[in-house]
């Protein structure tokens, strides 16, 4: 009994760290992985040398794009971020019918996943299935530390999407990047907040 308490009291805590977090996506700045806060005891190894030029980039094949994803890439909402952003402060734009080749990295102990869902989805505690066949690390619910993982999917659809993290409380405390797929986009995209928009680099 004591430990459903706990557990109760732990998940009601982290929901109102996030509801306090009222600071704008615009205002948030993706940077280099710090050794304090949140990040602490990240393998930093896993990620060294990498920039936000390899968040996007084209793929080998027509109409594909490598896209990177690293969890608790800075301090940012309390850790809870890909690529140093979180509640759809960073964007991806994929043309309809393009390929998608996702790279994720969570270098850090704190478990965290990621999932391709609806964007109305990242307010729901527990995540739904992957929207697009295979857009989905291997046990979501369950997350990974100091791990590193692939899929591949087709934005078979457009629609206002979104990378999540798929551990129960995460996506609905801001742990989502926005991803839209669209009709008009000739290629591929990605604007960090009010940054210049980015193209995909071989």
């Amino acid at each position: 009994m004591k430990s459903i308490f706990v557990t109760i009291l732990f998940t009601a805590s982290v929901l109102v760290l996030g509801a306090a977090d009222s600071t704008p996506p615009s205002a948030h700045h993706a940077h280099a992985a710090s050794s304090d806060g949140p990040t602490s005891g990240l393998k930093k190894e896993m990620i060294a040398g990498l920039t936000e030029k390899d968040f996007l980039k084209k793929g080998t094949k027509d109409k594909t794009v490598k896209i990177l994803i690293v969890a608790t890439w800075s301090d940012d909402n309390y850790g809870m971020n890909f690529n140093g952003w979180s509640k759809g402060g960073a964007v991806y734009t994929l043309p309809k019918g393009w390929t998608a080749e996702v790279t994720f990295i969570n270098p850090g102990p704190v478990p965290h996943s990621l999932i391709v869902i609806e964007k109305a989805a990242v307010k729901k505690i527990q995540m739904p299935e992957p929207y697009f066949d295979g857009a989905v690390v291997p046990k979501h619910l369950q997350g990974m530390s100091y791990e590193k993982a692939t899929f591949t999917f087709t934005a078979s659809e457009s629609g206002d999407f979104a990378f999540a993290c798929g551990f129960p409380t995460h996506a609905i405390n801001g742990h989502w990047i926005s991803l839209e797929i669209s009709d008009d986009a000739k290629e591929p995209t990605l604007q960090l907040g009010n940054n210049p928009v980015m193209k995909a680099t071989p």
